[in-house]
């Protein structure tokens, strides 16, 4: 193969890479907030008195919710992946 048709195959390579980890950005970014969100509630309820025990439980809520969107993310990726396989010859 010659070093353009190299260069073109990689260049097809990285836009399918590139389009890819583009997919389902906002909600892993939701998703990665939620869990801050949920770690910034459980911290302080842990070692702070006087702060609301129920501040725990909405805590770990709201942590599981952010991996659940995570691991939404995964399987719709992964689902669109398996739909458009990488072809160069598109």
């Amino acid at each position: 193969m010659t070093d353009t048709g190299e260069a073109e195959l990689l260049t097809k390579r990285m836009a399918y890479i590139d389009t890819l980890r583009s997919l389902h950005r906002k909600e892993r970014l939701v998703g990665f907030l939620m869990i801050l969100a949920g770690a910034a509630m459980v911290l302080p309820a842990r070692f702070v008195a006087g702060w609301p025990g129920e501040a725990i439980w909405l805590g770990y809520g709201v942590i599981a919710l952010g991996w659940a969107l995570f691991i939404y993310v995964i399987f719709r990726r992964a689902q669109w992946r398996r739909a458009n396989p990488f072809n160069p010859n598109v």
